[in-house]
């Protein structure tokens, strides 16, 4: 049998027996695409757990290692569909791993506006450094739990669930609102702190070359993460046999490029580079704020 939309049932259909164009994606997901896209979240993800392990960054590396995991599980789940574009297994399991994988970085992006206040100026930022840490993690729980949720109400309904979708949506919108708001604040905290820095109220001894690049390539993860999250709502918001979800070309170029150059941009500008706890006995205001802050609240 066959939907309205001319998609064959799962398990219905073989490459030998059926046209691609029956499938949920109407394309044949690239094997050449897919293989090199796990093996580049392997790589940095070995590269994040060095990085951690070298200056210490233990739960960013968690984070970084948990979110490339999640989408190599994903890509191998398209690697299962480009054998059978029919496996509704394959299918559940790359668009719940490679919609959520992604909150593990937010998550990891958070903590870093969190220490970087306390290193430039606690008093520049709207409110204590400590509630950015505790609105912003909360939040992309929730938007986890929304989407996996989703994920698996879509799973049980053989994708026929229309609350599934809504539910994975919601979660993503709910990432996506979130997100909007830490680049907002951010820069209101980028504001406050020249200002500050103007009146004489807060220096730039903290501010160096290292940390500028720092700020650059987490500023480059963040937005590619908002860009990769907006497109993933266009192309859910159609649901399972929406139009949005049968261009590989959009999927490569707005989520798989725009996550992998983010997780990469964390690798080449990553916060051990102005975070390293070995440092601890220098003599900034400003440092010591940050490690007596971390012993005292949470190991970041």
């Amino acid at each position: 049998m066959s939907d309205s939309h001319g998609q064959a049932d799962w398990g219905e259909c073989t490459i030998a027996t059926c046209s691609v164009e029956r499938s949920i994606f109407q394309y044949r997901p690239s094997l050449v695409a897919n293989s090199l896209f796990i093996a580049l979240f392997g790589i940095s993800m070995i590269i994040h757990i060095y990085q951690g392990v070298r200056w210490r960054q233990r739960t960013f590396a968690i984070l970084m290692a948990m979110g490339c995991i999640s989408e190599m599980i994903g890509y191998g789940g398209r690697i299962m569909m480009y054998n059978d574009p029919w496996s509704f297994t394959a299918f559940i399991m790359q668009i719940v791993t490679i919609t959520f994988a992604p909150v593990f970085f937010t998550a990891a992006i958070y903590i870093q506006l969190y220490k970087s206040i306390l290193k430039l100026s606690p008093g520049s930022a709207l409110f204590k450094p400590a509630l950015y840490f505790q609105i912003f993690i909360p939040a992309d729980v929730i938007s986890l739990v929304l989407q996996s949720v989703g994920g698996a109400m879509s799973s049980q309904s053989d994708g026929s669930s229309k609350t599934g979708v809504n539910i994975g949506l919601a979660g993503l919108s709910f990432q996506v609102i979130f997100l909007f708001t830490f680049v907002v604040l951010s820069l209101l905290f980028a504001w406050s702190y020249r200002k500050d820095v103007k009146a004489g109220r807060a220096t730039t001894e903290n501010l160096d070359g290292r940390f500028k690049w720092f700020l650059g390539f987490l500023t480059l993860a963040t937005t590619l993460i908002f860009v990769r999250c907006s497109y993933r709502i266009y192309e859910l918001s159609g649901g399972y046999s929406g139009s949005a979800l049968h261009s590989q070309a959009e999927f490569i170029t707005l989520e798989s490029c725009m996550v992998i150059i983010a997780v990469y941009a964390l690798n080449i500008g990553h916060p051990g580079l102005v975070f390293d706890p070995r440092k601890s006995d220098t003599t900034t205001a400003g440092e010591k704020n940050l490690h007596r802050a971390s012993e005292s609240s949470i190991e970041v």
